[in-house]
């Protein structure tokens, strides 16, 4: 049963802005964190930024820190993550997964509870 459902992916200028969106479900409703991750290509997974669903506390990895922002809507079930000012070096599959940062510690590729990702391309 997949859980979280992303969107919102294609293809984008650099400095450009996009927005992402994961539905969230099952068990992935409950939790109390959700992250964003990215994965390039041939690169391992990496961690992007998390929100706390209920405080609306957020968390970002440096290279996201004032382009990238997460956010949920009202009803808690579905969180966004704006990108702007987008690079080449951004371009990856986007997954959303439940917990913190330490999510992509010890496992290479994403459980399939985190989806099929949207992939983000950045180019010119």
């Amino acid at each position: 049963e997949v859980d979280l459902v992303e969107s919102g992916g294609g293809l984008v200028q650099p400095g450009g802005s996009l927005r992402l969106s994961c539905a969230a479900s099952g068990f992935a409703f409950s939790t109390v964190s959700i992250s964003w991750v990215r994965q390039a290509p041939g690169k391992g997974l990496e961690w992007v930024g998390t929100i706390y669903r209920f405080t609306g506390g957020t968390y970002y990895e440096d290279f996201a820190k004032g382009r990238f922002t997460i956010s949920t809507d009202n009803a808690k079930t579905t969180v966004f993550l704006q990108m702007n000012n987008v690079t080449i070096s951004d371009t990856a599959v986007y997954y959303c997964a439940p917990g913190g940062a330490g999510v992509v510690v010890g496992i290479t590729r994403p459980p399939t509870s985190w989806g099929q990702g949207t992939q983000v391309t950045v180019s010119s």
